[in-house]
């Protein structure tokens, strides 16, 4: 007997590494358009896939306790496979980088694609679209730098990059320090006074 649409895809889906993205334009090969959506609705309902966001489809992970959803790291990796940047949060960023103890309450990404919700089970991750100087990565600290100091504001950036001074090696000041032309003007000219003035 031939197998159903919706088996092909839970077979298909059951084949992907934990937290992969589905979406159904790359699900027509097991069925038409329609099918295809009839199936995911099928699945979501049965709970065999969780849906993340319009489109978007994961797997949940089948544990000895039961089904738990995907790591949201792995799903973010999965996204950023797909051609998007997507990066931490500036209060998480400001947080690895010892500059504030508070812990976010939410985890939140920076997304070079729409801004939306993924749901994983009881956790939601937020996913908000930045401009492109936010989404800067380098081999360096640069875009984390930037995107904890664009959260800290102009009042607390200044002390904040004081303090990165005496823990960031000499070249990753240097880098920051490269990448004012990209920046707003409030955050070139503070690392501007702080770093290039006062040596």
């Amino acid at each position: 007997m031939q197998a159903s649409v919706a088996e092909r895809i839970l077979k298909y889906a059951q084949n992907q590494p934990e937290g992969t993205v589905l979406g159904a334009k790359e699900l027509l090969q097991l069925g038409t358009r329609p099918a295809v959506d009839q199936a995911l609705k099928r699945l979501v309902a049965k709970n065999e896939l969780l849906k993340l966001y319009r489109g978007a489809y994961v797997r949940p992970v089948e544990t000895k306790f039961g089904t738990r959803a995907p790591e949201p790291a792995k799903v973010v990796e999965s996204i950023k496979r797909q051609a998007e940047t997507v990066v931490p949060h500036g209060a998480a960023e400001a947080n690895a980088l010892g500059l504030t103890t508070q812990v976010p309450s939410t985890t939140v990404y920076l997304t070079s694609g729409k801004s939306r919700t993924l749901t994983l089970g009881a956790q939601v991750v937020e996913m908000k679209h930045a401009p492109r100087w936010m989404l800067m990565s380098s081999p360096g600290e640069a875009g984390r730098v930037v995107r904890a100091l664009e959260w800290l504001g102009k009042r607390r950036a200044p002390a904040a990059l004081m303090r990165l001074k005496e823990t960031l090696p000499l070249s990753q000041m240097q880098e920051l320090v490269s990448v004012r032309p990209a920046l707003p003007s409030w955050l070139a000219k503070s690392i501007g006074e702080t770093l290039v003035a006062h040596g």
